[in-house]
């Protein structure tokens, strides 16, 4: 019988370390394939976070380099600048990309480099066992919102990293996508396909946020982890293009 469903050569055939339910493992085999199908396998760079997916390096079969917790598209700036001929893109949860690494994130984007940013919001800090992170929910109870964050108690609000970000002239491509069902998962690897395309052709910063889950530091089973994304953080943070 013929095999419809391969592994892409740019994923390692190895187990994970993340949790069941977990929206890393899908996105890494889409990364891994839109660079397949662009053929840039050979002369691709990620650069990896600090958080769940700190050993993303693990599991791509392409170069990837690491950096200090925030300062991914700073290193992907360096390399980018030295090397314009590869094609380099960042992978960062919310506390990376949004609160440690805001400002290399807001001047990376105003400064329009060629980037490719990909933005992994599971509305918590996973890693360090569930803190409160800018896109923490408005009511989401974490370890340091025991009670739901509050507004109104100087908690602030959810931050809309991709609305912020797409008001720069830097910023050619935001787009925002859900991994809880299998249309949001091909939605995902397009986004994910054009910011890369748009790199190549020179076009500037791209940003693909993606709406993950994190079953264990919600305290949720897999698929209720997966309602919880449809049910309240689409609510908070609308699906789609936001700038083209």
């Amino acid at each position: 019988m013929k095999k419809s469903f391969l592994l892409p050569k740019s994923l390692k055939n190895v187990d994970t370390h993340y949790c069941s339910g977990c929206g890393h493992g899908i996105l890494h085999r889409l990364v891994a394939q839109a660079i397949d199908e662009l053929n840039i396998r050979e002369k691709t760079i990620g650069i990896a976070p600090v958080g769940c997916a700190v050993i993303a390096y693990n599991y791509w079969d392409f170069d990837v380099s690491e950096a200090a917790h925030g300062r991914a598209l700073a290193v992907a700036t360096g390399i980018k600048r030295c090397r314009p001929q590869n094609v380099v893109f960042t992978y960062q949860g919310d506390g990376d990309l949004a609160s440690i690494g805001i400002a290399e994130t807001l001047h990376s984007a105003n400064r329009g480099e060629n980037l490719t940013c990909i933005f992994v919001n599971n509305a918590c800090y996973g890693m360090t066992g569930g803190q409160m992170a800018p896109t923490t929910l408005r009511g989401q109870k974490t370890i340091t919102t025991p009670l739901g964050r509050d507004p109104e108690s100087g908690d602030g609000w959810p931050l809309k990293l991709s609305e912020v970000l797409s008001v720069l002239d830097g910023v050619c491509f935001v787009a925002r996508s859900s991994m809880s069902n299998p249309q949001g998962v091909k939605e995902t690897y397009q986004y994910i396909k054009r910011a890369f395309i748009n790199q190549i052709e020179k076009k500037g910063f791209s940003l693909v946020e993606v709406l993950s889950s994190c079953p264990t530091i919600w305290q949720k089973t897999p698929i209720d982890a997966l309602r919880w994304i449809e049910d309240e953080m689409v609510k908070e943070f609308p699906l789609g293009v936001i700038k083209e």
